[in-house]
């Protein structure tokens, strides 16, 4: 498919230390850290930046400036494998009850419930529901509830807000969001954490549909390259603003993405159909405008209908960024064609 997928697993609890009936046992790692609770805290800083009127909304790593604790070596190694490759969508994977979980995972206030959206929240519900549907019980109402109150999901589509759940900080799925250009959802995939071999196949039967459905989500929105107009080189670390004037909103999306780098992909040494400068956007059906700017060119606009055909790629939208350079240029040479002709 067009458009890197990840379907990371990166268990809260390992396997090498099975836990039985007990969820607990098997959490940590050998330095008894829960890893879906080690990476960096990026909730902490959008909402910080939210408070402060910042408008940086995307790959806030660089903005850490303190850490709540050590980051593991496992924790180390999954990062470096999000931010080395450009993933566009993705989910991991958890066991303990049956809900397709979305951002954000931390609440913005510090309550422990508390429905907190991320300026994708439409995209992100649609991602969930996207899994919970194809799934073969996971949106429905009337199945047995997980947990000790037996609660079921299925009587809210099978999807829920992460926050409104339980508010967690230092998972991935966020950390994915904010970190880089990735959308992850969280898919809890069954009450028993430890299923036995006995129903393994009935599991992967349960969850084949919605598995392949969600992967193909890589193509909703848009996708294309941003390049320079004179040269025709392909231009990394361009950003993509997106603002919603669908049925007469005026709304700006408040979370960017940017153009591709290459030289990030060759940190692995893998081999992928990723070009400088390319970009994908996850969007809804509606009406946008799509802006593409860049340091020392002036930006772009360009206004887009999203349909998402099912099975279909995105469509494209590229940018051919004129240089400042040559706009200053341009206006120089009509100044002084001017003074020519006043003379």
């Amino acid at each position: 498919m067009d458009g890197p997928t990840s379907d990371l697993s990166q268990k809260s609890g390992g396997w090498g230390q099975l836990g039985g009936q007990d969820y607990l046992i098997g959490r940590s790692n050998n330095h008894s850290v829960d890893l879906n609770r080690n990476f960096p805290d990026l909730d902490r800083i959008m909402f910080g930046n939210e408070e402060s009127h910042i408008e940086h909304n995307n790959h806030l790593l660089e903005q850490v400036d303190r850490l709540s604790e050590p980051i593991q070596p496992e924790t180390r190694a999954v990062m470096r494998l999000i931010m080395s490759v450009p993933f566009v969508l993705s989910a991991n994977l958890h066991g303990g009850d049956l809900v397709a979980n979305y951002p954000y995972d931390t609440s913005r206030s510090g309550a422990m419930t508390e429905y907190t959206s991320s300026p994708d929240d439409q995209t992100f519900k649609h991602l969930a529901l996207s899994y919970a549907n194809l799934h073969k019980s996971m949106s429905s109402p009337d199945r047995k509830g997980c947990g000790y109150d037996g609660y079921n999901f299925g009587k809210q589509r099978g999807i829920t807000n992460g926050a409104a759940w339980y508010s967690v900080q230092g998972g991935m799925q966020d950390f994915n969001y904010l970190s880089s250009n990735d959308f992850e959802i969280t898919l809890e995939l069954g009450c028993d954490k430890y299923p036995g071999q006995d129903v393994l196949e009935k599991e992967w039967e349960d969850n084949k549909e919605a598995l392949m459905h969600y992967m193909w989500q890589v193509h909703i929105g848009v996708k294309g390259q941003v390049k320079d107009a004179e040269t025709g080189k392909p231009l990394a670390n361009a950003v993509i603003h997106v603002k919603n004037v669908t049925g007469g909103r005026d709304d700006d999306i408040q979370h960017d993405v940017t153009s591709e780098a290459l030289e990030r992909t060759l940190m692995l040494h893998v081999s992928l159909a990723v070009h400088d400068g390319d970009y994908w956007r996850l969007l809804t059906p509606g009406k946008y405008v799509i802006t593409a700017y860049r340091d020392d060119y002036q930006p772009m606009s360009v206004r887009v209908t999203v349909v998402n055909q099912p099975h279909q790629e995105a469509p494209r939208v590229d940018f051919d960024l004129t240089p400042v350079v040559s706009r200053i240029r341009h206006l120089s040479n009509i100044a002084t064609t001017t003074r020519i002709g006043v003379q």
